[in-house]
């Protein structure tokens, strides 16, 4: 890859990207070649029947010695026969190849562009909105599929046609072909001239194709944030605006790109012309043959008509263009977080955790600040703080979604640098405050960091989450279809689901970001008695806003500005009579 591959034209790095596949564009070439050059011969063919009928035995078939009419007829009828056949079977050729190639490349680009997409660090992603990013990988991949499918080969077609006939022109007549290819420069000019600030104009557009979509994405994933507000109006004027601005930029290209067509029209006229005029003197005159006057109308059509496509060949290959920058630009934002080569067996992990003198930045803001933890193997630690005092982001660095700016994480030892991605975060079993579920079932759900888990397993999972029983009371029970992002479940059962999904993994390490945050307050003290159990042998980070989740737990760190200003277990912290002790006071209603 380049350095700077951005800095090439979008079809060389299209072209770079479709390596793998030079035989099949090449062989498309090849089969797009000759069904022009079928096309252009039945052309010829009738000036040669003019020539036969007029000159008959002394035409150019009856130079190469068929003298007789009905040879001459029985010798056009099979030529046309076989480039009948000719131009039948190479069109068919081109037309597969283009096609199936067409899906290969966009299926292989849009499957390389989601997991290059995947692999990118949070902040990298957190800079996308998501409705662009599908925009990217759907709308602009398909884009790139429509030009490959068809607008190369015209392309491939049309520079043969000129190629071929212009050939055959100086050859029959050079003062005719000087007149018949005046148009030709400008009718490129043009056309090209049309191209360059049509560019602009198209990646425009699909920027701001992106920006609608974003809105659109945004706004289907919060409808019951809409509705809560009643803000239904406000949203679709949002929506207007932003199609608008959509329309707008289309507008702003068709009115441009609708130009062309009639530039070119009024110079196919002026080449038509000028052979009818030229070539019919020259025949009146007798200086030339009349079969030969017939090939150079006919061929004038075949030379200057195809090229009013150009219009709308331009409109496609800058539209692709566009697209093929925004996936190729996308597909070559670099990866900052590297997986390490040491691959570790989860059970070979014990789980002791080391955050050395982690300093921590987004832009900026410092987010942690020389941060020294350190979790033995099996212990249950606690991490409280104000919102914004750095607990979630601590987490992220030990999963490794980011990176710290300085300092070092390390797992048994091993710095997670040095390991391989999937081997760390298999380890760990993550929930979260804001709970994902797939559309699909419970019992998938539940299964999906460990989909060859037995039913057993899954509700044994779910019995220590204290998910069972409001399963087995669901009409379809672990068959229940969730919804997309699980909204047909309350927000308890989404976040019980979600912790039986982590225990189902039976991680070393079990991290709990605000994990009880969603249910209600009988659920939280079941699931604080299955704690005990479900942390046995393994490494247990819970962060937490109650400081009875935390209670218990081995070691608390109290973090605030993303530094740790003070730490111990429950008891030690209220004897501290610090920042542990009143937030522990109002939580119980003493600092009321």
């Amino acid at each position: 890859m380049s350095a700077n591959p951005s800095n090439k034209a979008p079809f060389l790095r299209l072209l770079a990207y479709m390596r793998p596949y030079r035989k099949d564009y090449i062989l498309g070439a090849l089969y797009s070649t000759l069904r022009k050059l079928m096309d252009i011969a039945p052309e010829i063919l009738i000036g040669v029947a003019v020539d036969t009928v007029v000159r008959k035995e002394n035409s150019l078939l009856g130079d190469i010695g068929f003298t007789a009419p009905k040879e001459q007829l029985t010798v056009l009828a099979i030529l046309t026969l076989i480039i009948w056949v000719l131009e039948s079977v190479t069109q068919y050729l081109y037309s597969i190849k283009w096609r199936n190639l067409a899906q290969i490349v966009q299926h292989k680009l849009r499957i390389d562009t989601y997991d290059h997409v995947q692999r990118l660090d949070l902040s990298t992603l957190e800079d996308k909105r998501t409705g662009t990013l599908l925009s990217i990988l759907n709308d602009d991949v398909n884009q790139i599929e429509r030009f490959l499918e068809d607008g190369v080969s015209q392309i491939i077609q049309i520079t043969v046609s000129t190629v071929v006939i212009g050939a055959l022109f100086f050859w029959v007549d050079p003062m005719i072909a000087m007149v018949a290819v005046m148009p030709i420069p400008i009718i490129f000019f043009g056309t090209f001239a049309f191209q360059r600030r049509l560019a602009d104009k198209f990646i425009t557009v699909r920027e701001k194709a992106g920006l609608l979509g974003a809105r659109l994405s945004n706004n289907l994933s919060s409808i019951v944030t809409i509705k809560s507000f009643s803000n239904e109006n406000i949203e679709k004027a949002k929506i207007e605006e932003d199609s608008e601005a959509y329309r707008s930029a289309n507008e702003r290209a068709i009115v441009l790109s609708s130009l062309v067509t009639p530039v070119i029209r009024v110079a196919v006229l002026a080449g038509f012309l000028f052979t009818l005029v030229l070539g019919g003197l020259q025949t009146l005159d007798g200086t030339m043959e009349v079969g030969v006057f017939s090939v150079l109308v006919f061929l004038t059509q075949r030379l200057l008509w195809p090229l009013r496509d150009l219009a709308e060949l331009t409109v496609l290959y800058q539209r692709s263009m566009a697209s093929s920058k925004r996936v190729l630009d996308l597909l070559h934002i670099p990866i900052h977080i590297r997986s390490g080569d040491k691959k570790i067996d989860v059970k070979d992990i014990a789980g002791h955790i080391a955050f050395q003198n982690i300093t921590f930045q987004y832009g900026d803001h410092l987010a942690l600040n020389n941060i020294d933890i350190e979790i033995s193997a099996g212990k249950t630690i606690g991490l409280v703080g104000e919102s914004g005092s750095g607990k979630s982001t601590l987490m992220k660095l030990l999963m490794r979604f980011y990176e710290p700016t300085s300092g070092e994480v390390s797992l048994d030892g091993h710095a997670l640098s040095s390991m391989h991605v999937s081997s760390l975060r298999r380890s760990i079993g993550f929930v979260s405050q804001d709970v994902f579920l797939f559309h699909g079932t419970i019992a998938e759900n539940v299964a999906y960091g460990r989909p060859d888990a037995s039913f057993e397993d899954i509700i044994e999972a779910c019995k220590k989450a204290e998910a069972h029983s409001f399963i087995e009371s669901l009409e379809n029970g672990y068959d229940t279809i969730v919804g997309e992002r699980g909204h047909r479940l309350s927000g308890g059962q989404r976040q019980r689901i979600a912790f039986a999904r982590a225990i189902l993994r039976d991680p070393p390490i079990l991290v709990l970001d605000e994990a009880t945050s969603a249910v209600d307050n009988e659920t939280e003290r079941a699931i604080q008695k299955s704690l005990h159990t479900i942390s046995e042998n393994r490494t247990t980070i819970i962060i937490a806003h109650r400081l009875s989740t935390v209670r218990h737990a081995d070691c608390i760190y109290v973090m605030k500005n993303g530094e740790v200003i003070e730490h111990g277990n429950h008891d030690d912290l209220l004897k501290k009579q610090a920042m542990y002790a009143e937030l522990w006071k109002l939580q119980i209603g003493e600092g009321l």
